[in-house]
């Protein structure tokens, strides 16, 4: 099962202006992503994505150089069925070898950031090679899965305290879910805004809905504390990247100071990343992106730490359909995976590159049943949208 061929492209989705929400990233315009396809001697083809960047929009122009004329031409010939080798070979580079024969990594200098994007890209379509190569899904491959079905919860929530209840009942309308995530922080100039805006959530949506909220990272300790005290009696489920990742020790201080649990780790690139989190005691819910932390092969591990340091598994899965993908069979594979994220801002990427509807129903999405991925790609959305 050789590799035949390796393509990335940078794929770069208009959002209508309609659906366009403004935040700490600006108004977004575009939904981009890497999307790659790599594809066998015997004509099995795998889809993977990589991300370098935290928001829906970004420049994608160095990864998928990286992956046509850096990776591709080292994957061109190799089995494809060696996930792991081609994993530990992308991360050790030159070094591999040695990694090998000593039994412990030597990654080269490039060991995070576009690096690891790649790799997870090559990741992810190595499993949907496989699970298409054994008429399997990628679920199977990893153990097996808890249930056919995994609860979601609603990820968006940039209106005003005016607009925010309606708009978070218009989520849990279309797909009937049981939790829904707002974003605050930066965006909205001061703690006290942010904390306005959740109260108000909170009494339109009622006591019966899980509320979280993301701050994106854009909070310093001390605002991330005064936030915190000012909505203490909003039962919030989660409080996601209240302070920057950079700044691991006010994550822990913050984290000792609050009742709320504390979800981290989209911004984190493999399971070194991930133990020094758990082990500082930074998080209650670990939270890695398959199109960046390393893809499915480093998210089972990260899942790991999770189960081994008593905290949950909620994957960052505000992607392209190839991140999503992988993340269902993830959460269904790991034991600490326990709800999946389900962007209802504008996100063309999920719903324009997979040909069969991807939705929630009753608050639940179905776990792939299809082999590998269980992705059915556009190939013509791909087409439309690639950047040259």
């Amino acid at each position: 099962m050789r590799i035949k061929s390796v393509q990335a492209w940078w794929v770069q989705i208009p959002i209508e202006e309609a659906r366009q929400h403004v935040s700490d990233f600006g108004r977004l315009r575009t939904f981009d992503a890497a999307i790659l396809r790599i594809e066998t001697e015997s004509g099995i083809v795998g889809w993977g994505e990589g991300k370098n960047a935290a928001g829906s929009a970004g420049n994608y122009a160095a990864l998928v150089h990286l992956l046509n004329h850096e990776f591709g031409p080292r994957l061109i010939g190799r089995d494809a069925s060696e996930i792991t080798p081609i994993w530990e070979d992308l991360y050790n580079g030159s070094r591999a070898a040695g990694a090998a024969k000593r039994g412990h990594p030597m990654p080269e200098l490039a060991r995070r950031g576009l690096t690891l994007a790649a790799i997870s890209a090559v990741d992810i379509a190595l499993w949907d090679i496989r699970g298409k190569s054994l008429d399997l899904p990628v679920w199977a491959l990893l153990g097996g899965r808890k249930a056919d079905r995994l609860p979601a919860y609603a990820s968006g929530g940039w209106a005003d305290a005016a607009g925010i209840g309606a708009q978070l009942q218009s989520y849990i309308d279309a797909g009937g879910f049981g939790a829904v995530k707002m974003r605050v922080g930066s965006m909205d100039g001061r703690p006290q805004v942010s904390a306005e805006r959740v109260r108000a959530a909170r009494a339109a949506l009622g006591p019966q809905v899980e509320l979280m909220v993301d701050a994106h990272g854009t909070f310093t300790v001390a605002e991330a504390k005064r936030f915190a005290t000012m909505v203490a009696d909003c039962d919030l489920a989660w409080f996601e990247e209240p302070v920057t990742a950079d700044d691991r020790a006010g994550l822990a201080e913050f984290r000792a100071s609050t009742n709320i649990p504390v979800a981290l780790g989209e911004s984190e690139c493999t399971r070194f990343d991930f133990a020094a989190l758990a082990a500082g005691r930074t998080a209650d819910i670990l939270q890695p992106d398959p199109a960046f932390c390393g893809g499915i092969t480093e998210a089972m591990r990260i899942a790991a730490i999770a189960s081994a340091f008593n905290l949950r598994l909620a994957p960052h899965l505000w992607a392209g359909a190839p991140c999503f993908f992988a993340g269902l069979h993830v959460i269904a594979a790991a034991p600490a995976g326990f709800i999946v994220e389900f962007s209802l801002g504008a996100n063309p990427m999920i719903h324009d590159l997979s040909l069969a509807p991807v939705r929630a129903e009753a608050g639940m999405i179905a776990v792939p049943d299809g082999p590998g991925l269980g992705l059915e790609m556009n190939t013509d959305t791909i087409a439309r949208y690639a950047r040259a």
